[in-house]
């Protein structure tokens, strides 16, 4: 076989698997488009490409009294907004600590993080549950915002740690020279030379939110506290319920947030992923 033969089959195979996956991703994507866009409320009757089709449900979503999309929207991006914010500096500051300083404990501390990555989050739900009752945060907001900052240190401290090791020491021995102090050193210099890193773990947490169910239905009892997740589930486990296209609408409005956030940071991506996992 020759080497031309040999390429042109590999890239029909690469082509091949392109192919294959974007079947498997975007099979489901066009038919939550269309079950959207279908006049009706039914699954069965629904169509892929609906011959009759309209907006009815995205505006009864916004419009229409008995839905409460709108709250769970705002619910869901204020604890999106807070989580990335929240999560990006609190990491940004252990990763730095473990990265430039050394102390008792610090290796331990970083085993202590590989290992806790082993264990889902689900273990530890009854902990959590008990301990937000315990301080009164128990269908509430803010205390969803603690648990998801909390449970994004482990994995993510690692991460940047990681990034901030490639960093040369001596710019932080020079800026001490200077007269800069440790705080200064953090925020003039190794933040900004950490973008690419930071907005991939701003990018993760921002997104966890929109796609956490387990966890918001544990804590959260109230409607007017659900995210959208919770409140969408609803849609469709009431009893009764027969929302299948008011839930696919509202499904589809989920993306508008996470792709707007992922193009604003899309330049700084690509570096953060390949350089976060692989140096350091």
């Amino acid at each position: 076989m020759n080497s031309k033969l040999k390429s042109n089959l590999e890239v029909a195979g690469i082509y091949g698997v392109l192919l294959i996956m974007f079947i498997i991703i975007g099979y489901p994507l066009l038919w939550t488009i269309g079950l959207s866009l279908n006049p009706g409320t039914s699954l069965y009757g629904a169509k892929m490409f609906p011959e009759n089709w309209s907006f009815t449900h995205y505006e009864w979503l916004f419009t229409n009294p008995r839905s409460n999309y709108v709250t769970w929207y705002k619910n869901t991006l204020i604890v999106a907004v807070c989580t990335s914010v929240l999560s990006t500096f609190t990491v940004a500051l252990v990763a730095y600590a473990f990265s430039r300083y050394r102390f008792k404990g610090r290796t331990y501390g970083l085993y202590a993080f590989l290992m806790l990555q082993m264990f889902p989050v689900l273990m530890a739900m009854v902990a959590l549950y008990i301990l937000l009752n315990t301080v009164n945060l128990l269908d509430t907001l803010t205390g969803l915002i603690i648990i998801y900052v909390g449970t994004s240190i482990p994995m993510n401290a690692f991460l940047v740690k990681g990034y901030f090791d490639t960093i040369p020491n001596e710019l932080d021995e020079s800026a001490k020279l200077d007269g800069a102090g440790h705080f200064r050193i953090f925020f003039t210099i190794m933040l900004p030379l950490a973008k690419p890193i930071l907005a991939v773990v701003a990018l993760f947490n921002f997104m966890t939110p929109f796609m956490d169910f387990i966890l918001p239905r544990i804590i959260l009892r109230s409607p007017e506290n659900f995210t959208l997740a919770l409140g969408l589930f609803n849609f469709v486990n009431d009893q009764f319920a027969n929302n299948f296209t008011r839930f696919a609408a509202g499904a589809i409005l989920i993306a508008i947030p996470i792709a707007t956030v992922f193009l604003l940071l899309q330049r700084y991506l690509v570096t953060g992923l390949t350089s976060g996992a692989t140096k350091g």
